[in-house]
């Protein structure tokens, strides 16, 4: 038995629904009725390295607070994905930013499966939520 499991259709034209358990997420490679392949990955990429952050980080005694990840991917002629970066933004304050990264390399799986060119080039902003005292 297969630990993953999904469905996906295409029934004309280029889009795709891929059902995944009780979800559906339609993926058009022309924009027209959903994301493109490339942009899922990268939010797939970035959605799965925020919380591998916040876990090891869990790990490692920090409270992070809010995260979130910009993530911007630039494409080959060919439309291949050639690099990835994420900005990685972090309400709280940590000593050693870099720690963040390498937590998230830990423990993302989609970092793991991707080929070492292309894992993402993370920038760290602490503090990145922080209000101006009046």
């Amino acid at each position: 038995m297969s630990d993953i499991s999904l469905t996906t259709t295409n029934t004309s034209g280029f889009d795709t629904e891929s059902v995944i358990g009780g979800f559906a997420v339609g993926i058009d490679p022309m924009t027209e009725t959903g994301p493109d392949p490339n942009s899922v990955l990268v939010a797939d990429y970035a959605a799965c390295f925020l919380p591998a952050v916040r876990m090891g980080a869990r790990k490692s005694g920090y409270d992070l607070g809010k995260m979130e990840i910009e993530a911007e991917a630039d494409l080959t002629d060919e439309d291949n994905l050639e690099s990835i970066s994420f900005t990685l933004k972090v309400e709280g304050n940590v000593e050693n930013p870099e720690e963040l990264v390498e937590l998230g390399e830990q423990f993302c799986h989609v970092h793991t499966a991707l080929r070492e060119e292309l894992h993402a080039d993370v920038t760290v902003e602490t503090e990145a939520f922080a209000t101006a005292s009046a």
